[in-house]
Parts: structure tokens; C-alpha cells; sequence
């Protein structure tokens, strides 16, 4: 209990200090406002961070999708605002294509797919190597470890060829000629690379529509699309989304490349051997997920032995 004598005194205390904490609080907002205009730095030659307007149309390997109804207008309104305003990720994306489309590109047109579906795989990962989604979907084609094994590729606590860009854009490729055999549209082979081509199949027989544009599907899937055209709209002028970025990171060729049929005890003593780090080693062969490799199953691989990566 305060004594009666010293309540006033106590009252004027507690005012005393709440005002202190104001002007305390008050003075460090405008510090930090004043930091912040002084981190700012204005678009140049005008740029601004705001989207383009919708186009009328937009094409994809060839086939055209016009967004003439409220629905489609709004959609890709939607995405176009995305890529606008998520800045670090779409500048990482323009960035790293340099490094990643010159590895993807000749093996898209050896294979016979349009060179448009570059654009599935930058919505995929972000032209991440290393991504893994939340369901287990991994590199840069976000493979499952089902459909990776189901398209040839390795996967155990050795090796994940979901991480070799050869190896992974092989079997998108085998993936998407597949799914066009079936489907003889590309809108529609997009959208079942998302909700899988056994998806597809079955809403288009429920549904008696045969084209994506006509078709109920889920949420991510209807984004996907959609999301494919922006990206390609975002790759051919970064300019009208206000990025203005000329930097883009560069492919290193490999030095070399080393086949093996048998175990490496250590990739550290392997490294070593052909003039690397084992960092860089590891940089340039994210499928090898060990120290070490036992092979078990006498499988051939191919390691790059990387050039110096300076700039």
C-alpha cells in the first residue's frame, strides 16, 4: 500500500514517465523514417512498380488464349500484380535465367518441345536448383520422388537425380511429349504438370470439355497456367514490370566431366584429385547428396568437374 502523502507524487511519477515514452517512441520513428528515405532510391529512366495492363491475348507454344471474360481478365490480373510486386524473387529469377536457360534451351529443342516450357519450370522453382517444396517436389523441375524414379531417375540418401539438370530436364521433356500425345494441346499439357496428367484426364471425361479454358479445376492449377504466360510476358519485357535489371549470373561450361562405374570412398580426396574443392564439387553435382558414393548398383555417372567460378 502507497502512504496517503505520497499518492500525488506517484501519479505525477507515472505521468512524468508516459510522456518520456512518447517522445522516446516519437523520436525513433522518424529516425527510422528518415533511414528509410534515405535507403529509397527512385525508378529510373521512370520505371514504377506497378503491373502491366492485361494484354488481349497471349501465346503459348503456339496456341493462343484470349482474355475476353471477366474471369480470365481477373486471373491474369491477378498474376501479372504477383510478379510485380514480389520483387526479390522475380529479380532472382531474371538474374539467375543466364546460368540456367543456356543449360535447359538446346535440350528443349533436341527433344522437340517448344521452347515455351522454359516457363513451367522457372514457376516451378523459381530457377532454384535446390528447391523443395512442402510435398517433397524437388529441383528445378520439382519432381516427386514417385515420378522421378517412374521417368528413370535415381533417387536414395546417394543420389537424387532430381538435382541433375540433365537428368531432370530429360525427363520433363519425356513428361510433356507424353502428355501431348494424349491431350494434342499445350494448355492443357501445362495444367497436368501441375494436378498430373491422370488428373486432367479424368475431369476432362466428367466434364465433356476437352480444353483447358473450359475446364473446373483446382485453384493452383487455374494459377499455373496463367502464371506460365506472365512469366514468359515477364522474361520478354522486365521493363514494363518495373524491373530494370541488366545483370544476369553466368553459366560456367564445365571443365570436364568424369565417368564413374564404381564406389568413390571420399569425394573430398576425389575433389582434390581433379584440382577442386569439395564445395565446388558439390556446387556443380547438387545430386550427390553424400560424402562419398557406394553405388551399389554398378550405375554410370557423370561428374562435372566445374571451372573457377570468379568474376
Amino acid at each position: 500500500m502507497v502512504p496517503r502523502g505520497y499518492t500525488g507524487l506517484l501519479k505525477n511519477y507515472k505521468m512524468n514517465n508516459k510522456i518520456v515514452l512518447l517522445i522516446t517512441v516519437a523520436l525513433l520513428l522518424g529516425s527510422l523514417c528518415s533511414a528509410a528515405q534515405g535507403l529509397y532510391v527512385p525508378p529510373k529512366d521512370g520505371l514504377h512498380p506497378s503491373a502491366p495492363k492485361v494484354p488481349a491475348y497471349a501465346v503459348f507454344c503456339g496456341d493462343t488464349i484470349r482474355f475476353d471474360t471477366v474471369e480470365k481478365y481477373e486471373r491474369m490480373d491477378r498474376e501479372l500484380m504477383n510478379f510485380s510486386y514480389m520483387h526479390t524473387t522475380t529479380s532472382l529469377m531474371l538474374k539467375r535465367s543466364g546460368r540456367y536457360f543456356p543449360q535447359v534451351e538446346p535440350m528443349l529443342k533436341a527433344a522437340g518441345v517448344p521452347d515455351d516450357f522454359k516457363y513451367l519450370m522457372v514457376i516451378e522453382s523459381n530457377l532454384d536448383p535446390k528447391a523443395v517444396s512442402v510435398s517433397g517436389a524437388a529441383g528445378l523441375w520439382q519432381f516427386t520422388k514417385a515420378t522421378a524414379r517412374e521417368y528413370g531417375m535415381m533417387v536414395n540418401n546417394e543420389v537424387d537425380e532430381r538435382f541433375n539438370i540433365e537428368k531432370e530436364t530429360t525427363a520433363a521433356c519425356q513428361y510433356i511429349l507424353r502428355a501431348y500425345s494424349r491431350f494434342r494441346n499445350w494448355f492443357n499439357v501445362a495444367a497436368s504438370y501441375n494436378c498430373g496428367m491422370g488428373g486432367m484426364i479424368t475431369r476432362i471425361a466428367d466434364q465433356k470439355q476437352d480444353d483447358f479454358e473450359d475446364l473446373w479445376l483446382p485453384e493452383e492449377t487455374s494459377r499455373y497456367v496463367y502464371r506460365i504466360l506472365v512469366a514468359k510476358m515477364l522474361f520478354a519485357d522486365p521493363s514494363a514490370f518495373g524491373f530494370d535489371i541488366d545483370e544476369r549470373y553466368p553459366y560456367n561450361e564445365p571443365l570436364h566431366t568424369v565417368t564413374v562405374s564404381g564406389p568413390i570412398e571420399s569425394l573430398v580426396d576425389f575433389a582434390e584429385q581433379y584440382g577442386v574443392t569439395y564445395a565446388e564439387l558439390k556446387r556443380a553435382n547438387l545430386w550427390l547428396r553424400d560424402n562419398k558414393l557406394v553405388n551399389k548398383e554398378q550405375k554410370t555417372y557423370k561428374i562435372i568437374i566445374p571451372r573457377p567460378g570468379r568474376i
